[in-house]
């Protein structure tokens, strides 16, 4: 079974993710990612919220350091903090320590090459054929002193960029910030006062434990309710790590990351800097998305789910933005992964720019109704070459008839099977996703 998934690798901290692993994994990775090079390596580690990080950021440090590198520790800070300090300082490759939007007691590591980029198929790859099983005890760990490798910099020099990002003055504008007691609780509600905007924080207390809990972009309902007591604009909901954000609009309604990509492409698209008229978006797309490009003569190019799949697009053919429906959004004049702060600032910079609320900025989009279906408890692996459940898709792709779209596929991050359908009502919809979900149910072990 591969260690890495979509997003790099995850599991249960000290059960699946141990400080072995963890040790082995950072010393395969350094091999891998400064081949070639003859001077001493300098590495940047991050991490968010979690209890579990100062477990897992010893081990990297431990592992980094038998490799002969020289180690900054960041703190707690987004994930596209270290991608764009990785590149900005011009680090050999960079650490983030986080398991996104997934609870405590899940963790995670995944790497940055040089240049802020993550990293492909093929190096995961490589970095997985070189790991060795060779052991670090607690007592070791227990002896560094990660005060000394801190740079308090980080920070500061992270939000001073996504200042000089906006430049519009957002004043007049009241915002929401839901941190999902993660990695933006301080650096988010900053962010958007410094440029200009009123700030009202939740969800921005972090515990080591809370990271997710019944908050941040997988739980809207606390940010909703807060937009519509303090008749705020605009509700902006992050995830644990702060690569994505989904939005709220005045009256409470949701704008997902289908609807933020097609403003912020129009938008590019008006200013005469969106490279070649297209866009980068995944299989996950709304048919409304797909439709408003259309409609504004944008190209939609797709690619698998997952950021670094739509970056990897983006790079091939130098296009200037892409993303997920779940939020993800990279903008390649700015980043080189997603940025959930960065997407939000971009957005809020459109609705002081043409005075206009949240809502008419998405309206561009009318999305067809959707039904996600999580099946849980399966042997995932099966899925691609099993022939029942690949005529039911088929079958049930003939009631929609081109007015909507099915997609079943492996979870890269959890043990899931995740079933997506699109259609004309969502009462059909709901139908479609139920069935397919009784035959992968009864097909794959649920």
């Amino acid at each position: 079974m591969a260690l890495f998934g979509t997003d790099g690798v995850r599991g249960i901290a000290k059960q699946q993710l141990t400080s072995q692993l963890i040790f082995n994994l950072s010393i395969a990775a350094a091999k891998v990612l400064t081949k070639g090079s003859n001077s001493k390596p300098v590495v940047l580690i991050g991490n968010d919220s979690r209890e579990s990080a100062e477990y897992l950021e010893r081990a990297v440090v431990a592992g980094l350091e038998k490799f002969g590198a020289d180690v900054h520790l960041a703190g707690v800070i987004p994930t596209p903090a270290v991608a764009y300090l990785v590149r900005k300082r011009n680090y050999d490759f960079g650490v983030m320590i986080s398991a996104s939007h997934n609870l405590v007691p899940d963790n995670g590591i995944k790497f940055f090459a040089q240049g802020g980029e993550k990293l492909s198929d093929q190096i995961e790859n490589e970095i997985e054929k070189l790991l060795l099983n060779a052991p670090i005890s607690d007592a070791d760990l227990q002896q560094i002193d990660l005060k000394k490798y801190l740079d308090s910099s980080c920070a500061s020099e992270y939000l001073s960029f996504l200042r000089t990002s906006v430049n519009e003055n957002l004043k007049g504008l009241k915002v929401v910030v839901d941190c999902a007691n993660g990695a933006a609780s301080l650096i988010a509600p900053k962010a958007y006062e410094s440029a200009g905007a009123t700030v009202i924080a939740i969800s921005n207390q972090p515990d080591g434990f809370n990271i997710n809990k019944n908050c941040g972009s997988t739980h809207l309902e606390n940010l909703i309710t807060k937009v519509r007591e303090t008749a705020a604009d605009i509700g902006i909901a992050h995830d644990g790590d702060a690569d994505r954000c989904l939005l709220i609009d005045h009256t409470g309604e949701l704008v997902d990351g289908d609807q933020i990509l097609a403003m912020l492409a129009i938008a590019m698209k008006t200013g005469q800097k969106l490279s070649k008229n297209k866009v980068v978006a995944t299989v996950m797309s709304n048919q409304g998305f797909l439709d408003a490009m259309h409609k504004h003569s944008i190209e939609v190019v797709k690619t698998s789910v997952g950021d670094r799949y739509v970056l990897e697009q983006m790079q091939q053919e130098k296009l200037s933005i892409g993303g997920e429906q779940s939020g993800h959004i990279v903008i390649s004049e700015y980043a080189t992964t997603g940025d959930g702060i960065l997407t939000a600032l971009q957005v809020l910079q459109q609705m002081a720019n043409k005075k206009t609320s949240l809502k008419n900025l998405a309206s561009v989009v009318v999305k067809y109704p959707q039904v996600l279906l999580n099946v849980k408890n399966v042997d995932k692996s099966k899925l691609t070459n099993n022939q029942r459940i690949n005529s039911e898709i088929s079958n049930q792709q003939q009631r929609i008839k081109g007015e909507g779209q099915i997609l079943v596929r492996a979870s890269g991050t959890e043990n899931l099977i995740r079933i997506m359908v699109e259609a004309k009502t969502i009462e059909l919809a709901n139908q479609i996703a139920n069935e397919i979900s009784k035959v992968v149910t009864s097909e794959l072990g649920g």
